[in-house]
This record gives C-alpha cells, sequence and structure tokens, in this order.
C-alpha cells in the first residue's frame, strides 16, 4: 500500500484502546525497520488513507501479509487481533471513512523460534512488523470471499477442485462462471458455471472440478517446461485468478523423482533478508536446481518466482530447538500445507534441524582427528522422536525429512563441517567412505568468509572468529579459501552420486561476511562462481585436489541425454584430450593427466549442447 508510514515504540496501552507512542518516525512498510531493532517491547506502525471505494455499495478490505510477532490491528480507533503464523494472510472488512488512520501494533513473538531464534541472523531480521504488504481494496456488495484450486493428477488423467466462498451483501441466486487455460504450453481450454445462492449477509460455498484434456506437466528445470493452468473465477464483476500445475513428487535413496523422473537436485540454503525474487534468479544462474529456505518461510512471491522459473523448494518449518513442541509442530505444518501446498516448486519439506553440535569444539586434521571425529559421532546422543511425529503427520504426496543435523544424530540430510570444525575439506571422500549414508542427502557445507578487513568476524552473524583464524589470517584469504573448500566439497558429492547436495547459504544474511557465496548487498564473492562451476549439468572434475604427480578426473552428466565429448586439458606445459561417453545421470571415468611440479593450474574444458564448459583448479 502506498503512502507514508511512521513507527515508535509503544509507551503504553490500556486494552481496546489505541497505545501510546511518545515519538514517530518515518519508516519502511513492508520492510524490518533496523532503526527499531533495539526496541523493548511492542513496535506500533501508522499511516493514513483514504476510502477506497467509489461507490458507496461497495465493500473495504484490509489484507496484511507477513505480520511477524503477537499482533494488534486498530482501523479508526476498533481493534482487531491477528492470530496465526507470520505467512498466513490476515483479511478482515472494515467500514471506512473519508480519510482514514491504520494502526499495527507487533509485540515480540511469545517464543522466537526457526531462524530467527538462531546466530545465523543479525536482530534486525527479526524486528516485528509488516514484513511483506498491506493493501486495502474496494469489492463489490456480494463478492468471492475465498477461491481455492487444487490440481489432482491420477492415471486416469488431471482436473482442478475449485472450492469456492461467496460473501453475499445481498441477496443471491446466480451462477459462477469458472474458466481454465494453460500458460506457457499449447492446450485446450474450458468453462463451467455453477450455481449460487444465498441470503443476504451469508456465506456460500460450492465447489465445481474442472477437467484437464490432455495435460501437460510442471518439470524442474533442465527436465522440461513448467506448465501452469489458470483458473478463473468471475461473479458479476468481480474477478479472481489462482494458477496451478500439474506434477508428482517422490524421494528414494538415490534423491528427488518429479513425474517418475530422476532429477540431480545440487543448490543452496537460503537466509532471510534481500530480494526473493532476486535470490532465485542468482540461485539459478549458478545453475542450481533447488534451494531451501532454511528454517523460515519466504513469501508467496519467492514461490512464484521458483514456480515460473523451475526452481525446487526444500521447505523447513519455521521452528527450531531441542524443545520441539510436537503439537505446534503439527500446527505448523499443516499451515504450512494449506498455505503453500499447492505450489509445483515445493518438493519437500524439513522438520527440524538438531541443535546437537558434537563438534563445537574443532578438530584439526590427519588420522588423529578423524579417529576423534568418529568417536564423537559416536557418543552424541540425540532422540529425534518428536520430528518423525510431525514428519507423520505431513501429506504423503510431497517427501518429508524429519531431522537435519551433523554427524551423530543419525541425521536424513546431514549438514558437513567439513574444511570448517573438522578435517580437510579434501577429507570429504573418507567421509562419504565411512558414513555411506551421507551420500543421500546434504543439506549444507562450506566455511564462511569475510568481505571486508574492517570488520571484527565474532560481531558477523554466521562466523566463528576462532574457527576463521584457524584457516586463514585475512578476510581476502577467507575468500578464495570458501571457495575452494565449497567447490571441493561440492564436486566430491556430485562425482560421488549424491542425490540432493545444497550447499551453505546463497546470500548473507548481514553485512561485513557470512557462510554466503554472495555477500549482504548481492555482490559476488569468489565462492559464487566457484559453485556455478561445480553445478554446471555436464562437468569434467578432478578426484582430489591438484597436487604435482599424477590425478584421475571424471565427467559428471546430471542430465537424461548421454553424452559423448571430447574433455581437454591443460596442466602447466602438460596437455592432453580424451573422448569421454556419460550415460543419463551417471558419473564416467575419464582418465588420468599428469601434473608437473612447476604447474600454477589445472584447466579442463569440453563442449555440449553448442557451449565451452571448463573447470579451473589452482595450485
Amino acid at each position: 500500500m502506498a503512502g507514508k508510514w511512521t513507527g515508535g515504540v509503544v509507551e503504553s496501552g490500556n486494552g481496546d484502546d489505541p497505545p501510546i507512542v511518545d515519538e514517530w518516525r518515518t519508516v519502511p512498510v513492508p520492510g524490518r525497520p533496523s532503526g527499531l531493532a533495539d526496541a523493548d517491547g511492542s513496535i506500533a506502525y501508522r499511516t493514513r488513507f483514504d476510502d477506497p471505494r467509489t461507490d458507496g455499495d461497495e465493500r473495504a478490505i484490509l489484507e496484511l501479509r507477513g505480520v511477524y510477532g503477537q499482533a494488534r490491528v486498530w482501523v479508526n480507533g476498533t481493534r482487531r487481533d491477528i492470530a496465526g503464523p507470520y505467512f498466513v494472510p490476515t483479511r478482515f472488512e472494515f467500514e471506512p471513512r473519508q480519510t482514514n488512520e491504520l494502526l499495527v501494533v507487533c509485540e515480540p513473538p511469545a517464543s522466537v523460534d526457526g531462524i530467527y531464534d538462531t546466530a545465523a541472523v543479525p536482530d534486525e531480521l527479526a524486528v516485528p512488523g509488516i514484513w511483506w504488504d498491506v493493501s486495502i481494496e474496494a469489492r463489490p456488495p456480494t463478492f468471492l470471499r475465498e477461491v481455492v484450486a487444487t490440481p489432482r493428477l491420477s492415471d486416469d488423467g488431471a482436473s482442478v477442485d475449485v472450492d469456492l466462498e461467496v460473501d453475499a451483501g445481498e441477496a443471491i441466486d446466480d451462477a459462477v462462471t469458472l474458466s481454465l487455460r494453460p500458460e506457457g504450453v499449447r492446450g485446450a481450454g474450458s468453462m463451467e458455471r455453477t450455481r449460487v445462492a444465498a441470503d443476504a449477509g451469508e456465506r456460500a460455498r460450492v465447489s465445481k472440478t474442472l477437467e484437464i484434456r490432455n495435460p501437460s506437466l510442471w518439470w524442474p528445470r533442465e527436465l522440461g517446461p513448467q506448465a501452469r493452468y489458470t483458473i478463473r473465477a468471475k461473479l458479476g464483476d468481480d474477478v479472481a485468478e489462482r494458477t496451478v500445475s500439474l506434477r508428482t513428487i517422490e524421494r528414494d535413496e538415490d534423491g528427488l523423482l518429479v513425474n517418475g523422473r530422476r532429477v540431480r537436485a545440487r543448490g543452496f540454503t537460503r537466509l532471510p533478508g534481500g530480494d526473493e525474487r532476486e535470490d532465485v534468479r542468482r540461485a539459478v544462474d549458478a545453475n542450481a536446481t533447488i534451494v531451501r529456505p532454511q528454517a523460515h518461510v519466504p513469501s508467496r512471491d519467492f514461490y512464484a518466482a521458483c514456480d515460473e522459473a523451475g526452481l525446487l523448494v526444500w521447505q523447513d518449518l519455521p521452528a527450531s530447538g531441542p524443545d520441539l513442541d510436537v503439537d505446534r509442530g503439527i500446527d505448523l505444518a499443516t499451515t504450512l500445507v494449506e498455505e503453500y501446498g499447492t505450489h509445483p516448486s515445493l518438493a519437500m519439506y524439513g522438520v527440524q534441524t538438531a541443535t546437537v553440535d558434537p563438534f563445537e569444539e574443532p578438530l584439526g586434521s590427519g588420522r588423529l582427528a578423524k579417529l576423534a571425529v568418529r568417536w564423537r559421532a559416536w557418543r552424541t546422543d540425540f532422540d529425534g522422536s518428536d520430528a518423525e511425529t510431525i514428519a507423520a503427520a505431513l501429506p504423503e504426496d510431497v517427501p518429508v525429512v524429519p531431522i537435519t543435523g551433523p554427524l551423530g544424530v543419525d541425521p536424513d540430510a546431514a549438514i558437513l563441517g567439513l574444511g570448517w570444525q573438522y578435517l580437510e575439506a579434501s577429507d570429504v571422500d573418507w567421509l562419504l567412505d565411512r558414513y555411506p549414508s551421507l551420500s543421500s542427502a546434504v543439506s549444507g557445507f562450506g566455511p564462511a568468509s569475510l568481505s571486508s578487513e574492517r570488520v571484527d568476524p565474532d560481531r558477523v552473524p554466521g562466523v566463528d572468529g576462532e574457527l576463521l583464524e584457524r584457516w586463514v589470517e585475512t578476510a581476502a584469504q577467507s575468500r578464495t579459501y570458501q571457495a575452494r573448500a565449497t567447490k571441493t566439497i561440492a564436486e566430491a558429492l556430485r562425482r560421488r552420486g549424491c542425490g540432493i547436495v545444497v550447499a551453505s547459504p546463497l546470500r548473507d544474511a548481514a553485512p561485513g561476511g557470512g557462510p554466503g557465496v554472495l555477500t549482504n548487498d548481492g555482490a559476488e564473492k569468489p565462492a559464487y562462481q566457484a559453485m556455478a562451476t561445480a553445478y554446471e549439468p555436464v562437468q569434467a572434475v578432478l578426484e582430489s585436489p591438484p597436487a604435482p604427480g599424477t590425478v584421475g578426473f571424471s565427467l559428471v552428466n546430471d542430465t537424461r541425454e548421454r553424452v559423448e565429448t571430447t574433455v581437454r586439458w591443460w596442466a602447466g606445459e602438460n596437455d592432453g584430450e580424451q573422448q569421454v561417453d556419460a550415460d543419463p545421470l551417471e558419473v564416467a571415468d575419464a582418465g588420468r593427466l599428469e601434473i608437473p611440479a612447476d604447474a600454477s593450474e589445472v584447466r579442463l574444458e569440453l563442449s555440449v549442447g553448442g557451449r565451452t564448459v571448463y573447470n579451473l583448479y589452482g595450485l
């Protein structure tokens, strides 16, 4: 909603009366006002707006999205309360005046959880407020209050169940016109009408199923087009549209299957903050096929962007901590499914990230350190039964990852501390040999880095100063090391056939640095291009970090087509080429190359799909 907003700390409040604020200041809405991050108590947001109606018979509807915290709303002095998590929109009708005042008071949540209860993000990202949007609109006396479109796909065909709620300000005996049209693909549309009748002041519910002839499926990027269908409901002059897609998704020990076809999931976690659509674009540009919003729920704009781009989403519950309440977890999961479950990009749900960390005290490298890794993993005690109970309550049509965490908690998806908390990044092959189950799904890896020499690492969210000092001496070295270590792990996981490879965050949560491959303002760190190279759908990779002597290399093929190409290589004064054939979704041995003692880099190069792909290793 356009207009000026002011905000301030609530000094006192009295029941149903609007609270008292001593000092108002201009604030961004929607947004997270950093100037109020240190506020101790409730924060009030205020704006004024004109009557949205052009006809006195119209009805005024207020909608708030992304209201974080325990919220109360006053419109022209009349109080309304907001219930439910921040990712559920709140709508209510009000009686407008010529000029109106909207006051929203957000208290800190009773229990801060999810990513906002961790050191991974700054306090500025958890400011209670209106994060996503406020809209005020005029609707006809009788209008479509709710339109829910649920796609169905079976062996017999496809259809869309449309459920409508009609708010009858006047008596009605009419018909709702429903139409279906394909978007982005060829296909036939359809139109149906369904009767609706209600007395004035009533709400009527009607349902209709629209059949889809010759349905087109939604595919992840690299596998096919993102077919979508627009459902349009019209009652008189009131119109509402919803977009749906058709796809199935499963998970087995080798990874994900979409519409029965294997897809290699490779990507990044995502922290809150930053432009959501821009993050989707940057993930795609880095050759990602999946992104994991870590312990928070992004807006519908994020999901719409992923639907359009064919980018899969691994959606965590916005919960964390060792004391995960089962009833609350089930409520959150149920609400999440209701709000986002029809998005085709939603590929997996994550329930709990374990807070137990057997490697809080870091380990070095070498044989003794490997023994210590095994010992600590063996002696770690973690009870994941509550997460399993919550996972069982989720629908079976989307895979669920009950537990994400480090070695030792028996995770369904592992967070690897290689090259940061323990061992070297190059020890990834040893780790996978010792713990083969880790290759099923990896949900985070890679060290942090600093984006400036002028920051204190201990004041940067996501950076541990002591760990950083173990590996590098300067901020510039940290960025170089991050790129090399993260790329080493990513390539090894792909080479070993890991079905789901998700690295640490795409973007830093705060200025100064972090585990992201992009800075907080979107600038590329060296790790961004390193990961884009490592995530090429078809790529030649070394089988171990480069060093003088003989090293093997392989061709990784994540596509569904057989690849026949020539891999060329250069190492100092040595060079060569090898004809390599790789079957779909397979890794092929490409031979061996000799690195001379005076080489400064190794370069691999191949041509596929009319473009040249390279991979560069520094020594």
